[in-house]
């Protein structure tokens, strides 16, 4: 027969409790020991011990063990433990990855805006960062185009209460998009973009269902020759529709436009200095 043997640790040197948290689908922790932040994609039982693998914002996979005081989760230690077969019904995360406030009223609009630069690229923003952005008051408008960005600038007249950020497309070293960007240096506005021709290649192509972006030879028009070498119909509103419809979230989006509209709505909403 065992005999009891009580604990001697002094209650001053006993690890206090942690809670422990189900490691649900898109819950976002940090690894306390690597610093590595992501969302939870699954849970393995293995020889050495479940383990979970997170997936952070840019798409990287890393796989931990499911230890006691493990993980990090709104700046708390706990301990994440397998879920049970009946998961929450609400996500616990935004598109965005951020955390969702259920029943969070918009607020009212700020002065401060992000343009982009068609509807497109509207579309899209919306679709990952909609409720961020109602959230936090920020209007996004597109504008057709860039041609006039220093003219739509001082009709703006931006200032520390009302910024202005501006997403632009393939803002790459000698395009005419990054000269015309170069005209803007006015403190209150940011320009940043992605280095792609259109919005269409900031989704990843095995999100779209497609091996990749074709290339398509200069002169013809960008969307017109995708959809032709893909075999699609050449409607360019509805070929939008349907790569659209494949994202879901920043998982589903290019690490360069992630960024960028990050650095954006930071921008916009900072407090004035």
């Amino acid at each position: 027969m065992r005999s009891y043997q009580p604990d001697l640790t002094p209650p001053w040197k006993r690890s206090a409790p942690v809670p422990e948290v189900p490691a649900e689908p898109d819950l976002v922790v940090e690894e306390v020991s690597t610093g590595f932040c992501g969302a939870v994609i699954r849970c393995e039982k293995t020889a050495q011990g479940p383990t979970v693998t997170l997936e952070d914002r840019f798409g990287k996979h890393r796989v931990f063990p499911m230890e006691p005081r493990g993980f990090l989760l709104e700046g708390r230690v706990v301990t994440l433990v397998r879920p049970s077969a009946a998961g929450p019904a609400r996500p616990a995360r935004t598109a965005s990855g951020s955390v969702a406030v259920p029943g969070a009223r918009a607020r009212v609009a700020r002065a401060g805006r992000i343009y982009v630069e068609g509807r497109h690229d509207a579309e899209l923003v919306e679709r990952v960062w909609g409720d961020d952005l109602r959230i936090e008051g920020v209007v996004v408008e597109y504008l057709e185009g860039i041609d006039d960005l220093p003219a739509i600038v001082r009709d703006f007249s931006p200032g520390p209460d009302a910024r202005l950020g501006v997403l632009v497309d393939h803002l790459v070293p000698g395009s005419k998009e990054s000269r015309i960007a170069a005209q803007v240096s006015d403190a209150n506005v940011l320009v940043l973009g992605h280095p792609y021709i259109d919005v269409w290649e900031a989704v990843k192509p095995s999100s779209a269902g497609i091996a990749a972006w074709p290339v398509v030879p200069r002169g013809q028009d960008w969307k017109t020759g995708v959809c032709r070498a893909l075999g699609w119909p050449e409607n360019t509103g509805a070929a939008w529709q349907r790569i659209l419809s494949t994202v879901h979230s920043y998982r589903d989006l290019e690490p360069a436009l992630l960024g960028s509209v990050e650095h954006l709505i930071d921008f916009v909403t900072a407090p004035p200095e």
